[in-house]
């Protein structure tokens, strides 16, 4: 963690992304948490928002969350196993308190496993749903295992979306293609019994282009129900 050549950076560093601040632990494991490749998506996280009620599933440092937060949402959900992430969530919205739309939307914090909490709180509705898991297949073995596992994670999100709400999903499994990928998410929207419209899909942002299959591993798609 000692620097080879210079000074120690600050520690936490303040990163700032299309005017939305975050922390950034560099000594912090192996992940900073910002996610980068995702900027797009939190954009357009950010354009649905006004207005409603959102869940961030994985949500690690909060990142959907403060989007939605500066788009309009009135309450946001933060969901994740860890406690660091949600510990991180939380300074990231003390960071941006100057933002006025940030400051007056709700952030509930929620620590949990994802598939058992969306099992156990069917009774929890909201308006907008982000489910960004990590990799559920980091291996080719897990291919199979992973595209059941998003297809079950997408039908149990919808028992927690109201009428008239939007479902975002997303998958970094390079192991799963974007066609199984879209595939399961449709397969479980159409068992669902609900009609929906399929808004978009997405890939990697232009900046990040992938010049080889193993590469192209970020993918998402947006319903509305």
């Amino acid at each position: 963690k000692e620097p080879v050549v210079g000074a120690s950076a600050p520690d936490p560093l303040v990163l700032r992304e299309h005017g939305v601040r975050y922390e950034l632990r560099l000594g912090d494991g192996l992940s900073t948490g910002i996610f980068l490749d995702q900027r797009d998506n939190r954009r357009a996280v950010e354009s649905l928002a006004r207005g409603r009620t959102v869940l961030n599933a994985f949500s690690f440092s909060g990142g959907f969350s403060l989007y939605a937060a500066r788009g309009g949402a009135k309450w946001v959900t933060d969901l994740d196993i860890s406690k660091h992430a949600l510990d991180s969530a939380k300074r990231n919205f003390a960071l941006n308190s100057s933002d006025t739309a940030i400051a007056v939307c709700r952030h509930e914090p929620v620590q949990g496993d994802v598939f058992a909490w969306l099992a156990g709180h069917e009774k929890r509705q909201f308006d907008l749903i982000v489910l960004d898991p990590p990799s559920l297949a980091k291996r080719e073995a897990e291919r199979a295992g992973a595209i059941r596992a998003y297809g079950t994670l997408v039908a149990s999100g919808l028992k927690h979306l109201a009428a008239g709400g939007i479902l975002v999903a997303c998958s970094c499994s390079a192991h799963v293609t974007a066609e199984e990928f879209f595939g399961a998410v449709r397969q479980a929207a159409a068992q669902s019994g609900r009609r929906y419209t399929e808004l978009q899909t997405t890939l990697h942002a232009p900046d990040h282009h992938a010049t080889f299959k193993e590469a192209e591993y970020l993918k998402g798609i947006y319903l509305r129900f």
